[in-house]
């Protein structure tokens, strides 16, 4: 028998590699959440910020103990939408697929490219009900414009407003022909392992998503070796950032999604069989 929780947020944080907690809520709850897909990545994390209740989920639980293709996408999904989330700020570390696109830079994408291999459980419509829901624009354009917004707040915080972020299986890394594949024939920008299906379910669920890509490394086609160290010394440095902006961004967003601006919140109204 499921269980509602005791609580509803309006905004939900999903953190990624190196964000697993949201420092300046207030009255902080913790609440354990089941779903009719298991078990969510962690328990949700609910407190006040900027006047709001902010929901926060380590995609990775905390300590990192869950790897990209073993996240169980639909039930972190479903378990923010029953509890009233509206908009998602989805953070992800990624590797760069060009030059200009540096370790330490933000990238809010645009598009993405799908090359993750079937691990994973890609919707919430599989029997019963059918639904092709269009993801030629997958991301809030509204809460994407807010980030940048946000953004343009912080000398120390370098964005890029658009991208195409390709998604690959893991845990593994490219080999450095499958990168030079994803730069020169397929023209993405940066490389991750955890937008989807987060980004597909999110669609379905009629919420408002976007994602913030925090730039780590560039990936193997540029033959630019760099060490543990590097990485982990840019991580703290973008994990400082994003804590800083977050709030930024939380307190810009409106009290109810932007229809006009984004098809997010009425994806279904179009896609149902």
């Amino acid at each position: 028998m499921l269980v509602e929780p005791p609580v509803k947020a309006e905004v939900a944080v999903i953190g990624g590699s190196g964000v697993y907690s949201l420092p300046g809520l207030a009255n902080v709850r913790e609440y354990k959440v089941y779903t009719p897909y298991g078990a969510p990545s962690d328990n949700i994390i609910v407190g006040e910020l900027n006047g709001r209740t902010i929901a926060f989920l380590p995609r990775h639980g905390r300590g990192h103990r869950i790897p990209p293709h073993r996240v169980n996408y639909r039930a972190n999904i479903w378990a923010l939408k029953s509890i009233g989330v509206k908009w998602v700020i989805a953070v992800s570390a990624v590797g760069s697929l060009r030059e200009d696109y540096r370790p330490g830079d933000f990238v809010v994408p645009d598009q993405f490219i799908d090359m993750t291999k079937g691990v994973r459980a890609f919707t919430f419509f599989e029997g019963g009900s059918v639904a092709h829901v269009s993801v030629a624009d997958p991301f809030c354009e509204c809460l994407r414009k807010k980030i940048l917004e946000a953004a343009g707040r912080h000398s120390d915080i370098r964005v890029h407003g658009k991208g195409t972020y390709i998604c690959i299986e893991g845990p593994r890394f490219s080999t450095r022909a499958e990168s030079r594949v994803w730069r020169d024939v397929f023209k993405a920008d940066i490389v991750g392992m955890t937008l989807v299906p987060e980004v597909n379910l999110a669609c379905e669920a009629q919420l408002c998503y976007a994602t913030i890509a925090m730039v780590t490394d560039y990936d193997v086609w540029a033959e630019k070796p760099v060490t543990a160290e590097e990485v982990v010394a840019t991580m703290r440095r973008n994990t400082e950032k994003i804590q800083k902006l977050l709030p930024d961004i939380i307190g810009l967003l409106p009290s109810e999604p932007c229809r006009e601006e984004c098809s997010c919140c009425r994806s279904l109204e179009t896609a149902l069989m």
